[in-house]
């Protein structure tokens, strides 16, 4: 890249061609990666009501979330990563506000019903029909009867997409973020969650503006929006990437949203179940 050193890419990527988006976009310096941003978290963590609560995050990644759930003063959390990049951030990040574990989002190894909350974040989307299933079975299990289980995904809209778009639609997104990317619609999300078994509380949704100036701004502050410009400027074949995936968010731009589902595992008397 002219002489200028890669940015530095967690999860075991060696090649900035080949990372998979969220990674590299992590490497530049680029902290809030959900595709609602920080504000639809934090109306997920709003329903979700972590306070007082035994809290269990799957996939917390650098820690962004984490640091908003520890904030709101949980009972307990352990966030449950397999990536070594991702623990290691987040031991440092928590320090004795938390416990990290290192396990599958599938198979945790924890307790069973030890949680009142279970949070996962732009994961369920990244896997496919077999893998979603056994992540919200392994939530499921983990949550209390009465928990919630909080969800903030990549959607496709509206819920009367065609087959052939979707398809398009995730084809352009494997090809470019380097990740097998299984966006459903909202009615999707919300039929998977009751198919386990959950009760759906709310759903929220926010424009997938992920790399878009405004969102970067909200997201990162003036300081780390600079700061994610300045690496893109530095390295070219990165820039080269987030570019990509940028024209690829516009170009499908009426095709994809965020949205955030909050489910509660009902009581075996519960009349919703």
């Amino acid at each position: 890249m002219s002489g200028i050193a890669s940015p530095s890419v967690p999860g075991g990527a060696t090649d900035v061609d080949e990372a998979k988006g969220h990674w590299l976009l992590a490497g530049l310096g680029k902290r809030v990666l959900r595709p609602g941003g920080v504000g639809l978290t934090r109306t997920l963590l709003a329903g979700a009501r972590p306070e007082g609560a035994d809290v269990v995050e799957l996939a917390p990644g650098l820690g962004r979330t984490a640091s908003e759930i520890v904030a709101a003063g949980p009972r307990s959390y352990v966030g449950v990563d397999r990536d070594p990049a991702a623990i290691r951030a987040l031991t440092q990040l928590l320090g004795i506000r938390g416990a990290v574990r290192q396990g599958d989002a599938a198979a945790t190894g924890l307790p069973a019903a030890s949680a009142d909350v279970v949070v996962g974040e732009a994961l369920l989307t990244m896997h496919g029909d077999r893998d979603k299933a056994a992540i919200i079975t392994e939530a499921v299990r983990l949550l209390r009867p009465g928990g919630r289980y909080a969800i903030h995904e990549l959607g496709l809209a509206p819920d009367s997409i065609s087959d052939q778009i979707k398809t398009d639609v995730r084809q352009a997104l494997a090809r470019t973020i380097r990740v097998n990317a299984r966006p459903l619609t909202a009615a999707e999300w919300q039929a998977l969650l009751t198919s386990h078994g959950l009760v759906v509380d709310q759903v929220e949704y926010a424009p997938m503006a992920l790399l878009q100036p405004r969102r970067l701004l909200a997201d990162e502050g003036l300081g780390g929006t600079l700061r994610f410009a300045g690496n893109l400027l530095r390295h070219r074949q990165a820039r080269r990437r987030v570019l990509a995936m940028r024209r690829v968010f516009r170009a499908n731009r009426d095709h994809l949203t965020a949205v955030a589902l909050v489910a509660h595992k009902p009581h075996s008397d519960d009349p919703e179940r």
